[in-house]
């Protein structure tokens, strides 16, 4: 039977333990909803041979679902050997954490690789504790730093001005990539090199990577990793196979054992780019077609993070005569000159048959646990301030 962990923020010594010895372990997010009688249950649709010597991290499925993925523990170990190696970090002498170790990125990225490679792990509440977390910051030597792009307005609500010249590697994933503030970035961290990482959960969770100044397009996610393949399968949707990859899934109340010669699905769109880079179109339903033309949400979040200096998001829905649409969501409250900048941006690199439906904004975004956005509950969301709408 798999042993429960019950993330406790700031505080890894639990899963510490756990790795040291060969029961397999599951790691259930602090503030997430999926009880420990849900896991125990949905591991009994394994093999008993995934009882030792693995580990699970709960993600949500293509329905919004919550999904078991299991890794093996030394596969995952060659991982964050190899990350070592391509990221550069043999001079990055300790790693501090901000997100959550429920959440891929950071399990492997950066708790797995310290122990690993033997480099000092400084935990951290993150912008729970603002004041603790700027300070951890400044008094970093050769740190890396693992964040997600939503992260950046935080920094500049919670810590605006401050810079943090002892961070020397900066990583960002699980979301868009945010080209188009490497300015700033270079202010705030005048020392550090920053990577693109592309992945996710089944990847455990890595798969391409790049340094930012290789491309200018943040849908650019770099070359894959050695030993890791990336194809274009039915549709445009990417697939990869990968050694390091998960082992086993368990969703929607199916467990399935992964075979190593099976191609398995991002959840992405992407095509390959010369010198050997992949280029995402977006996840799956960002792509479709409106009065015949095809449109890539990705593209368009990336014409509008240009011109605003916040969060940028989109949802699907239909017009009033039946067509295939999207409305824009920004956050915070943008202002009047922001709203100008955003449909300028739209005027300039879109036909106006790709335009949203709608732009609109809130002032925060809904979260999961591991901070990504709740995508699935943009719709609805209450409070929504209407700024601009489209006429056709």
């Amino acid at each position: 039977m798999v042993r429960i962990l019950e993330e406790t923020p700031g505080d890894p010594t639990a899963i510490d333990r756990a790795w040291e010895e060969p029961e397999t372990f599951c790691v259930l997010p602090a503030k997430g909803d999926v009880s420990a009688q849900w896991v125990r249950a949905q591991w009994e649709l394994l093999p008993e041979r995934f009882e030792r010597d693995h580990f699970a991290l709960l993600t949500s499925g293509s329905t919004g679902a919550p999904k078991l993925v299991v890794g093996e523990r030394c596969r995952a170990e060659a991982l964050a050997r190899l990350l070592h190696e391509v990221q550069d970090s043999e001079c990055v002498a300790e790693a501090i954490l901000t997100l959550p170790l429920s959440y891929c990125y950071s399990f492997v990225n950066q708790w797995l690789w310290a122990r690993v490679v033997g480099r000092r792990l400084v935990p951290t509440l993150g912008f729970t504790d603002p004041a603790r977390l700027a300070h951890t910051l400044e008094a970093a030597r050769d740190g890396m730093l693992c964040l997600v792009g939503a992260q950046l307005a935080l920094f500049e609500e919670h810590l605006p001005g401050r810079t943090f010249p002892g961070i020397v590697r900066l990583h960002f994933a699980g979301g868009p990539f945010p080209q188009a503030r490497l300015e700033r970035l270079a202010e705030r961290f005048p020392n550090a090199s920053v990577f693109n990482n592309y992945g996710c959960a089944e990847a455990m969770p890595r798969l391409t990577l790049r340094r930012a100044e290789e491309a200018d397009e943040p849908l650019d996610v770099g070359r894959p990793l050695p030993g890791v393949e990336l194809r274009r399968g039915e549709g445009g949707a990417l697939e990869f196979r990968s050694p390091f990859g998960a082992v086993a899934l368990v969703e929607e109340g199916r467990g399935r054992v992964l075979d190593p010669e099976e191609w398995i699905p991002t959840g992405d769109h992407g095509d390959a780019v010369q010198g050997g880079s992949w280029r995402l179109a977006g996840r799956k339903g960002d792509v479709f077609k409106r009065f015949g033309e095809k449109i890539s949400l990705a593209r368009i979040r990336e014409s509008v993070a240009g011109a605003f200096d916040g969060e940028v998001q989109t949802y699907r829905e239909v017009d009033r005569m039946g067509e295939e649409g999207f409305s824009l969501l920004l956050s915070p409250t943008p202002s009047d000159e922001d709203v100008r900048a955003v449909l300028l941006a739209l005027r300039r690199k879109h036909p106006r048959t790709h335009w949203p439906l709608r732009v609109e904004s809130v002032e925060r975004l809904p979260r999961l646990p591991n901070g990504k956005v709740a995508l699935g509950e943009l719709e609805t969301l209450e409070g929504k301030t209407l700024h601009w709408k489209n006429r056709i």
